[in-house]
């Protein structure tokens, strides 16, 4: 399983993070997809502070000896990860040309600065092995209430655009929060739950290579 999830680890980060920069280099400045080639680094480059500091645990003191470490990683990724769906979004306003959003638009910033203010609170105690599940639970009911946004516009935009390069990326989202939400409420009294955060990965995984796949398909034009 450290063998395992070692590669795992590594080939998602280096996966996104090249898919990112290919993405940067291959589009014009102010594209959405120069836009999905950022969003795709800053969720690698974010996983990154938790997941390099996992892999080293797991090779040399052990995960359970090094929770700064790992819960300093996990609070970057935290932060990072709205910043991920906080780009989504204006991805969204580009590709469907949305104008009239105001109300929107508030809601999601709104929800993703009580989400990083959340994140910041020192009742978290990120770096203790001991850190509050209740406060994990706090953090991400407006994670998960802007997750829920994000996966009602996508569905309601590619089936009025008939968006077929898009038109699952309301599934990938829901699959995200799927895998993630009972790792938040379970995985400290049941840790076999913290396995869900692989494929939980992989979903994200999906999200960047839909928007790398609609980004070939249009520059081959």
């Amino acid at each position: 399983m450290r063998i395992f999830e070692s590669i795992f680890d590594i080939c998602y980060l280096v996966t996104v993070i090249t898919v990112g920069i290919k993405m940067i280099k291959a589009t014009e400045k102010g594209s959405q997809y120069r836009l999905f080639g950022i969003m795709a680094i800053v969720l690698g480059c974010g996983d990154a502070f938790h997941l390099v500091p996992r892999v080293y645990s797991m090779w040399t003191v052990g995960i359970n000896n090094n929770p700064a470490a790992l819960g300093f990683g996990e609070a970057v990724a935290s932060i990072t990860m709205t910043i991920f769906y906080v780009i989504l979004f204006h991805i969204w306003e580009m590709r469907y040309e949305v104008k009239d959003d105001k109300g929107l638009k508030f809601a999601v910033y709104a929800l993703a600065a009580i989400r990083i203010i959340l994140c910041l609170f020192p009742q978290n105690d990120w770096l203790s092995p001991n850190a509050p599940e209740i406060w994990g639970i706090y953090r991400n009911i407006p994670f998960a209430i802007m997750g829920l946004v994000i996966i009602v516009i996508f569905f309601k935009k590619t089936r009025e655009f008939n968006d077929l390069s898009f038109k699952n990326m309301w599934l990938a989202v829901t699959l995200s929060f799927g895998f993630y939400i009972p790792v938040v409420l379970f995985a400290k009294t049941i840790p076999i739950v913290g396995a869900l955060m692989m494929p939980k990965t992989l979903a994200y995984v999906w999200v960047v290579f839909m928007g790398y796949n609609a980004m070939k398909k249009v520059n081959e034009k």
